[in-house]
């Protein structure tokens, strides 16, 4: 689980999927604002719709988490980011596109 600096809080949502910058990929979704903050935030969002049972939303949300941690010092600071997932992936998939979509 990433710390709590690097978490996007739940009111910054909206503004970020409105003013947000749209990159999209095979398996993610990402949104990008800027903010004035010394470092960057994540929000996940795994709906039902895409993957239904709660365990794998759960499995995903753990990856991506890891994938933002082992990647955290190689992101554009000062930027929020909304990582919203389309389709199932393994591990290697999620992080190939991640690094890419965020230009790591």
């Amino acid at each position: 689980m990433l710390k709590k600096i690097y978490r996007l809080p739940s009111d910054c949502f909206k503004k970020v999927y409105r003013k947000g910058k749209t990159k999209v990929g095979k398996f993610v979704i990402i949104k990008s604002l800027r903010n004035f903050k010394e470092n960057s935030r994540f929000g996940i969002v795994v709906s039902a719709k895409a993957i239904k049972k709660a365990n794998k939303r759960n499995l995903i949300k753990r990856r991506i988490s890891e994938i933002i941690g082992q990647c955290l010092d190689r992101i554009h600071p000062k930027a929020d980011f909304i990582i919203g997932v389309k389709k199932e992936a393994d591990f290697a998939e999620l992080k190939e596109e991640i690094e890419r979509l965020l230009n790591v």
